[in-house]
């Protein structure tokens, strides 16, 4: 194999490869050899049919599978000898090729820039830490009361009225006619909630225990059934009880119904909570400024082709005239990505950081903990979409990286309260919204003004 630099611009190199024919023979009779002792033909053994039959049959198709296979081996050998840190998939064109010839291509290759990392230790940004105060604890205690109604029986001639709990059973029709689902057994309904049809409540209304009520209703215009769909049901109701609700006293045993030790350590699990929620927007606001500063203070050269690559995920959903509209601004977007990526991947390799499977399964127990009820649905998604275990591998690293460089560079601790940061949450959205819509005004400008030099032409 004989490799020479064609040309070389910026981060484009192409290489001339030749692979000389007597190479290529040597690997086709090795082939065939391998083929001589699978092939199976009607006339001849397994094992014994003739080199030259096996040719002439396979020949074609055997010299195509050769010749892919050199061009795998011969394309990586030359990369690794150049030396060359490739960007994405290069690009071989075939110039001479054939039986009895030698294998001719170039090689295009876009190569990773040469990055020099600045020091960040000058970097500035604002770390937020949130205090949530008793009284928004406390009214998140009587929320969770509310929503966590405990109920007693009335008395036997009491009469239900809003906010009781009716428990009944029911017979309904429609047309005199009975449907599927058309029964119900120990229903319960809070009145004045319209959980369940509407005007439904409200009939129950003054209703006793152990009362016979005839209830008309209207079923829903999206029932599973298209027939029933706004058709007037006739529901038979037997009232079973009536509840009415208990006001909860906040204490020990609540928080014990809730699934917690004490009082004091639900109100710790509710502010935790509830700073988590603001923190997680917060985090990504410092985030951004230390980000913004990395890009910044970097200047590198991107090659064309990840640039291209990026741009078609970010308008993979959009269509043509939307992307060519918006081109500038998408181009844009992409090559801050692939900076900010190849920086944060640079960092992160000269500080030799790395993510573990385990660390990735840690995180996985997370997320199922965070959604109870649905931890199967979870651990299937994660078994049957490996890049999705790639990606959540992908986040992780580049959480470390920021977290490394945290520690590296002047961090100024603000103290705030939830409507600060409500107030600097809000005002980092809109300034991202109107950042947006900036972008997309100055490619429309420039699409304008292109618009105008052509029609001039």
């Amino acid at each position: 194999m004989k490799v020479e630099i064609q040309s070389k611009k910026g981060l484009r190199t192409i290489l001339s490869i030749i692979v000389d024919k007597k190479t290529i023979q040597k690997k086709m009779d090795q082939r065939l050899n391998e083929l001589q002792k699978e092939v199976t033909l009607k006339g001849f053994r397994t094992g014994k049919v003739p080199s030259s039959v096996i040719k002439s049959q396979f020949g074609k198709s055997i010299y195509g599978e050769v010749i892919d296979k050199i061009l795998r081996e011969t394309s990586a050998k030359a990369i690794e000898e150049k030396k060359i840190k490739i960007a994405g998939q290069p690009k071989i064109d075939l110039k001479t090729f054939g039986e009895g010839k030698d294998l001719n291509y170039e090689l295009q290759i876009d190569s990773l820039p040469e990055i020099k990392l600045k020091s960040f230790n000058e970097f500035k940004a604002t770390e937020y830490k949130i205090d949530i105060e008793d009284k928004i604890i406390n009214e998140k205690l009587i929320e969770i009361s509310k929503q966590n109604k405990q109920f007693e029986e009335k008395k036997e001639n009491e009469k239900a009225k809003k906010g009781d709990q009716v428990v009944f059973d029911y017979s309904a029709t429609v047309d005199k006619n009975k449907f599927e689902g058309s029964e119900g057994k120990g229903v319960q309904l809070e009145l004045g909630k319209n959980l369940f049809l509407k005007g439904f409540d409200e009939q129950l209304i003054d209703v006793k225990k152990n009362d016979l009520k005839k209830i008309a209703a209207t079923l829903p215009a999206n029932h599973p059934k298209k027939e029933l769909a706004n058709k007037e049901a006739v529901f038979e109701c037997k009232i079973l009880n009536i509840k009415s609700a208990k006001e909860n006293k906040i204490d020990d045993d609540f928080a014990k119904i809730m699934g917690t030790k004490d009082l004091n350590d639900l109100k710790k699990i509710i502010k935790n909570q509830i700073s988590s929620q603001y923190l997680q927007a917060l985090n990504s606001i410092t985030k951004k400024e230390i980000l913004d500063q990395i890009e910044k203070n970097h200047q590198i050269d991107l090659p064309k082709n990840l640039i291209d690559h990026e741009v078609s995920i970010i308008t993979q959903n959009l269509k043509d005239e939307e992307k060519e509209k918006h081109q500038a601004n998408n181009e844009k977007i992409a090559k801050s990505r692939i900076k900010l990526g190849l920086l944060l991947n640079e960092y992160g390799e000269k500080n030799n950081l790395k993510v573990s499977d385990e660390e990735v399964r840690i995180e996985i127990e997370k997320q199922i903990k965070g959604m109870p009820g649905q931890e199967k649905m979870v651990l299937e998604y994660y078994k049957k979409n490996p890049h999705a275990s790639q990606s959540l591998k992908g986040s992780l690293y580049e959480e470390k990286i920021i977290t490394l460089i945290k520690s590296k560079i002047k961090l100024i601790t603000k103290n705030i309260n939830m409507k600060e940061a409500e107030k600097i949450i809000s005002e980092s959205n809109k300034l991202n919204v109107d950042q947006s819509k900036l972008d997309k005004t100055e490619t429309s400008n420039k699409n304008k003004a292109k618009s105008k030099k052509i029609s001039k032409k």
